[in-house]
């Protein structure tokens, strides 16, 4: 009943709006008009100020995803990252309100289940992910569908720009849920970020703000740089490396405490594990490709002598954003840093392009639909 409920909010359309549909793997999204939604019962429709452009979405529009059941099919809007108005709600909403400043997290709950009742609403029992399955279409387009929007829907903080906020809804969100409730990160541990695209700077901007010490990773200098920009206190170019862990180590004078992995290839995975010591826990953030299929070998014999931690993290409970929020309140988080650029929505096709050879640095966002 919730899937159909939800489904009815995202087809019953009225007006037409523009979007940005997949209509073939790995080639240009069709920027169309498509029907502007209207809300289900329980639902809140979001007229959109500003989008991430994130590696997720490169993801979808590649085609992955089927070996966990989020590969999005032909016709689906993508888009994941939104921050914008509140522009119509359901009959049933009560907290949410015409004109309220919102963002949407990716990781869509029914607020009912036994997770999302005990402050896991980011692995609700029916969780929903947006922008990558029919009942969930996207925000790259002029207005999103929200279902359960009282539980779903959180509230920006006062005089915050929705481009400010836009990563809020993937990418910084999630590292902020990996470093500060996942792994134990204590003040002047080192933490080796192995990836600096938009969801590693994030990473490594939280790192820092928690008090620890961050060595970014990556292949090129130029991102290396924002890393340093963001909080990273060393920086390790690994196409100079013979061996990726030994240069980690070389370069902070030890054993990593805390790894991540910001990208999701077996290469940086195990890079990852294998920078670590005794106790370390290694963060798995990145999502896999075609090319792993979401299977990595991993070094386990390793990993029990040393009692190395894997732990993976998948958004944050919506309950849990007033932490964020406090930290952005004191300029100890600032989110703009991540943004590196704003775009027009038929953009988001060079960008997507360029995440295929990681050329993007930080965080694209559409503000001009």
């Amino acid at each position: 009943m919730l899937l159909e409920n939800i489904m009815l909010g995202v087809t019953d359309y009225q007006d037409g709006m523009r979007a940005a549909i997949l209509e073939d793997y790995g080639e240009p999204l069709n920027v169309t008009d498509v029907e502007r939604p209207s809300p289900a019962p329980d639902g809140a429709v979001v007229e959109l100020e500003a989008c991430g452009v994130c590696r997720s979405d490169w993801h979808g529009w590649q085609g992955d995803g089927y070996w966990i059941g989020t590969r999005p099919q032909p016709g689906q809007i993508l888009g994941h990252e939104p921050a914008g108005r509140v522009v119509e709600v359901g009959d049933e909403v009560e907290r949410v309100s015409e004109g309220d400043h919102v963002t949407v997290p990716f990781n869509l709950g029914d607020g009912s289940c036994p997770e999302c009742r005990n402050g896991h609403s980011n692995t609700c029992e029916n969780l929903i992910p947006l922008g990558f399955v029919e009942e969930a279409q996207g925000a790259f387009a002029e207005e999103v569908h929200a279902p359960s929007a009282d539980h779903n829907l959180v509230q920006l903080p006062s005089g915050v720009s929705s481009v400010d906020m836009a990563g809020l809804g993937c990418r910084f969100m999630t590292s902020f849920h990996a470093l500060a409730h996942r792994a134990d990160v204590g003040a002047g541990d080192w933490v080796a970020v192995h990836g600096c695209g938009g969801i590693g700077l994030s990473a490594i901007h939280i790192a820092d703000a928690l008090g620890a010490n961050v060595l970014a990773v990556d292949l090129l200098d130029e991102k290396l740089e924002r890393a340093r920009a963001v909080g990273a206190a060393e920086t390790l170019n690994a196409g100079d490396a013979e061996d990726v862990p030994e240069a980690v180590q070389a370069t902070i004078g030890g054993a990593a405490d805390i790894s991540v992995d910001a990208l999701g290839i077996a290469e940086t995975c195990r890079n990852s594990v294998l920078s670590l010591g005794t106790r370390g826990q290694h963060i798995q953030i990145g999502l896999t490709t075609q090319e792993e299929e979401g299977m990595v070998a991993l070094p386990t014999d390793a990993m029990v002598m040393q009692e190395i931690e894997f732990i993976g993290s998948l958004g944050m409970p919506t309950t849990r954003y007033d932490e964020m929020f406090r930290m952005i309140a004191t300029d100890t988080l600032d989110p703009s840093a991540i943004i590196s650029e704003t775009i027009d929505l038929p953009e988001v096709n060079d960008k997507l392009a360029a995440m295929t050879d990681f050329q993007t640095v930080g965080i694209p966002v559409i503000d001009s639909f």
